[in-house]
């Protein structure tokens, strides 16, 4: 479908046009309609298929009639992290540059000078919030943010946001909005506790899905069935016999990225750690030296999986498995992005996780090619993921966001 296709301002297609914008892409095609007829919308839908436009287009261009305040925040766009706030900014511009929008980016990790600016942006009545969570709850507290006259509320990649422990200040932020306001959220997996937060801030929704595409075949996908011992030891193997340039291991457990970065300097392997633990500085020194080379090794949690590029990334290993089948597309999809085109994922895989692995290979509609483990470093387990499934059932399980003792952990900003 084209642009011109959908009602769309003349205006708003002047800029689709300046920026040779002409095709929809699916989920444009799909979710521009609803959102333009003033409904709550639900879009499962990765990064890299258009989504940001899906959101962006329709909101500025009810903001383009002039019937909103020009003196209050009129949209509220909350997205995980720094850089998603600042490439959503960066495309407001562009996709805004023949109409009167005008949008501020909230975020932090900045010095005093930025605060006083986005707050200056925000009581001079922008009529776009781009914010992260933990920042724009700060200027509220402040009193430097009025939410009172938005009109449209968006939650770009909520699940990535609940990964990182912000849920309560999602909510606390919806309930300052006015409760005719739309809302709009994004999400590129749908497990439960997205279905959750959706029932709690949608009304009547539409759901739209955009089937999540499999990981490239110029990927080697590979994985060891081990004790969870053997992970460390398999581990030391592998770059011992090849010494490892450009590799991203990833973990879902921020105490476990810890522990790795520590035996791997140990091992006196050039390696840095990657978590929400660290402040936002210290992310992008840690980001900047891997992709200039200076890091050969980077040990990451999930907070890197999506929405950043790194070329020429040889190799990722997922210490533990993710959470999602989907997850482990977005974390093998680091690989393979390069000139060359391939890449290469090595996946440990422990009795306990051998459920969760299956998932992923009844997703991926393909058997993952198994590694006999060294046997100098062992018996490994068979593969009985069947089994497996069937010792776990019963099993009390704490739930998800809480520790065993039933306490909420403590939030990170992201």
């Amino acid at each position: 479908m084209r642009f011109d296709e959908l009602k769309l301002e003349d205006n708003v297609l002047d800029g689709l046009e300046a920026m040779n914008f002409r095709e929809t892409t699916p989920v444009q095609e799909l979710t521009i309609p609803v959102i333009l007829e003033g409904k709550d919308i639900i879009a499962c839908a990765q990064t890299g298929t258009g989504k940001t436009a899906a959101y962006v287009l329709p909101v500025i261009n009810e903001l383009s009639k002039g019937a909103h305040p020009d003196s209050h925040v009129n949209a509220v766009i909350m997205a995980p992290t720094r850089e998603l706030a600042q490439q959503i900014d960066q495309q407001i511009e562009g996709f805004s540059y023949f109409l009167p929008v005008s949008a501020v980016a909230v975020y932090g990790g900045t010095d005093g000078i930025a605060w006083e600016q986005q707050k200056r942006g925000m009581q001079m009545g922008a009529d776009i919030v781009i914010a992260t969570p933990g920042r724009l709850l700060s200027h509220i507290k402040m009193g430097t943010a009025d939410l009172s006259h938005v009109s449209f509320f968006i939650l770009d990649e909520a699940d990535r946001m609940l990964d990182m422990g912000f849920n309560e200040d999602i909510m606390m932020i919806y309930k300052l909005l006015p409760p005719d306001c739309q809302t709009i959220m994004f999400s590129a997996t749908m497990p439960p506790k997205i279905r959750t937060l959706a029932k709690s801030i949608l009304k009547n929704p539409e759901e739209i899905r955009i089937a999540i595409s499999r990981p490239p075949e110029s990927i080697m996908q590979t994985a060891y069935i081990c004790y969870e011992p053997q992970k460390i030891r398999i581990l030391e193997n592998l770059f011992l016999k090849s010494r490892p340039q450009r590799v991203l291991i990833f973990s879902s457990s921020k105490l476990k990225v810890k522990d790795l970065n520590a035996i791997l300097r140990r091992m006196k392997f050039n390696v840095a750690a990657m978590h929400s633990d660290l402040e936002q500085s210290q992310r992008e020194e840690v980001m900047k030296d891997f992709k200039n080379g200076h890091i050969d090794i980077l040990v990451a949690t999930d907070v890197v999986s999506r929405g950043i590029d790194i070329n020429d990334i040889k190799l990722v290993i997922n210490y533990d498995i993710p959470h999602d089948p989907e997850d482990y597309v977005h974390r093998i999809g680091r690989t393979a992005r390069g000139t060359n085109g391939a890449g290469l994922a090595i996946t440990f895989v422990s009795i306990e996780e051998q459920a969760a692995f299956k998932r992923i290979e009844n997703f991926l509609e393909k058997e993952v090619y198994k590694i006999p483990v060294d046997p100098a470093l062992g018996d490994a387990p068979l593969y009985e993921p069947e089994k497996h499934v069937m010792r776990n059932r019963g099993r009390r399980v704490p739930p998800k966001g809480r520790n065993p003792k039933g306490r909420n952990p403590q939030r990170r900003s992201s």
